[in-house]
């Protein structure tokens, strides 16, 4: 059955349970908190370890793909050479009365407005100003908009210049270091590279609790491949799971009513365009259905040109339904081609390719590039000798590349156009073939998919509040209680709790209140079961197993526990 709408009152009773039990709450709360962070508390953690675990699992472990964890400051060439310094921006409304600053576009949709991510900033800020958007401060109208980037910055050694940034996402880490980890992998492709940890955002007027975050963390995972081999040999793994996809013909027309298809369904139909693609995103579906997120609450939505990230060739949005957020995003898989390898290679100076041998030897045609030295010393007399000393590091096909690219090149601020090179074209006969692998990205945002569980957990039942976690993800898979705190029963109850703990089990110890109070905790924090120890289990090693969701319970023998 498919669905659009949920109860909007859950939301806020997940913010409130979360705070109450620990799960998470907002930060420095003793200085008025500060927007966009968030602690995630005892069960929190353990919550998002075990996510952590099965994301490992369904990902990585069946695929034999690496892990590697790279640092959180990277130098300000790596985010220029990949494009986020000049691309990754958000549009900033000022409102003109008091100076505080928001989202032009979540001002816009809180209105009733909906705009595209690419929609440009003159016409933002006439939107603002032509439909009266209020401040949410001071109620002023008048507004002005610009552009704000968001990373942070931050500067690395005692050096000003020395400018660095807070990575926004963890996957540079993986495109820097490739070359090591295709040694490290053997030369073998495909192979996949994960990465999980924590990424920076600096957004402008974060809100909406876990959803939209400045400190988050990531579990990325960049598949490699072969542009010209780019079957996927594991889209029969995945043929019983059924997607809800709004392409982009069904975005573009505002069709919300998705296609049910497999993920081979998805290629063959032209919904999806690469294999790899469209298996990491079956992937991601089995992935939330593990943690209990049902698949008629789930739907991948396509992004559509100009709203896509400036790396990307295809992007499907991962979403979950909620309560009071409606659709979020939870995920994102993205077709980035080969742009992060190939800008790198070129800022770096080093081959990002990789080598096949060819069973037969073919012909190959290559455009080659040579600087004129004449027009240079003409035009740029004393500096030709900066230029030339650039030129001179790189090989001509490289030249051609990057001039076909950005049409110039740049040394030391001096900017050389097409104009000053001659440009050949020669045919080879070669044996090995080289080549600049495509990357397919699921990238997973673990906080929005804590609150995500959290929501689609909740549930209530003669006024007691149940969360109902899957085994694989509950923080404790057992309770422990003694009927009592005498006659030897708590010390009987600690003997058991102490016998699952060392085998590894998730268990906690209780022995505060009534047994009922006690029943009612346990299933606020999603404890699947709860053993207590009566009197009869001083007779007969049995104990009491009471089931979280059903309440039902049953006698077994203590052996049989494990």
């Amino acid at each position: 059955m498919w669905r659009d709408k949920l109860d909007t009152s859950v939301t806020e009773k997940v913010i409130s349970l979360a705070k109450k039990r620990g799960f998470y709450w907002q930060a420095y709360e003793i200085y008025g908190g500060v927007g966009g962070f968030y602690t995630l508390g005892p069960l929190g953690t353990r919550l998002k370890d075990n996510i952590i675990r099965v994301w490992r699992k369904i990902f990585l472990e069946p695929y034999e793909f690496i892990e590697i964890e790279s640092p959180t400051i990277a130098p300000y060439i790596v985010f220029e050479a990949s494009g986020h310094v000049g691309s990754f921006k958000d549009a900033m409304a000022e409102c003109l009365k008091c100076g505080n600053k928001y989202r032009a576009d979540h001002l816009l949709e809180e209105k009733g407005v909906k705009v595209s991510e690419a929609t440009s900033l003159e016409i933002l800020e006439k939107l603002l100003n032509e439909k009266n958007v209020s401040c949410p401060d001071c109620g002023s109208v008048s507004w002005k908009v610009s552009s704000f980037l968001t990373m942070f910055q931050t500067n690395i050694g005692p050096y000003k210049e020395n400018v660095g940034f807070l990575r926004p996402e963890t996957a540079q880490g993986m495109f820097v270091e490739f070359k090591q980890l295709y040694e490290i992998n053997r030369a073998r492709m495909p192979f996949g590279v994960a990465q999980i940890g924590k990424a920076y955002r600096n957004e402008i007027s974060p809100r909406q609790g876990l959803i939209r975050l400045r400190e988050f963390s990531q579990m990325e995972l960049e598949l490699f491949f072969d542009p010209l081999n780019d079957k996927c040999p594991y889209l029969d793994d995945v043929k019983d799971i059924r997607m809800n996809i709004l392409d982009e013909e069904k975005v573009r027309n505002g069709d919300t009513l998705p296609h049910n298809v497999n993920a081979k369904e998805a290629v063959e139909r032209g919904f999806v365009r690469e294999e790899w693609l469209a298996f990491m995103m079956a992937l991601s579906q089995k992935f939330l259905c593990t943690l209990g997120i049902r698949p008629e609450f789930q739907r991948f939505k396509a992004k559509l040109e100009g709203e896509r990230a400036h790396y990307s060739a295809q992007t499907f949005d991962h979403e979950v339904l909620t309560g009071k957020f409606g659709w979020i995003e939870v995920a994102g898989h993205a077709y980035r081609q080969d742009y992060d390898l190939k800008s790198h290679s070129i800022k770096s100076r080093s081959s990002m390719e990789v080598v096949e041998e060819l069973a037969q030897p073919i012909k190959v045609k290559k455009k080659l590039a040579y600087v004129d030295p004449s027009k240079v010393k003409r035009d740029f007399g004393d500096k030709s000798s900066e230029i030339f000393k650039l030129i001179s590091s790189m090989k001509p096909f490289e030249l051609a590349e990057l001039l076909e690219k950005d049409g110039t090149i740049i040394a030391n601020d001096i900017v050389i156009g097409k104009e000053y090179f001659i440009f050949k074209e020669v045919e080879e006969t070669i044996s090995t073939r080289k080549y600049i692998p495509h990357v397919i990205e699921p990238s997973f945002g673990i906080e929005r998919i804590i609150h995500a569980v959290l929501e689609h957990s909740y549930n209530e039942k003669e006024d007691r509040v149940i969360l109902s976690l899957k085994e694989e993800i509950a923080p404790y898979r057992y309770a422990v209680f003694p009927l009592v705190k005498r006659d030897g029963l708590d010390a009987k109850a600690k003997e058991i709790y102490l016998m699952l703990k060392i085998r590894g089990l998730s268990v906690i110890y209780d022995d505060d209140g009534s047994i009922g109070r006690r029943y009612a905790r346990a299933d606020e924090i999603g404890v699947c079961k709860a053993i207590t120890v009566d009197y009869q289990t001083l007779e007969d090693n049995t104990v009491t197993v009471r089931d979280r969701d059903s309440w039902q319970q049953k006698r077994i023998a203590i052996n049989t526990l494990l």
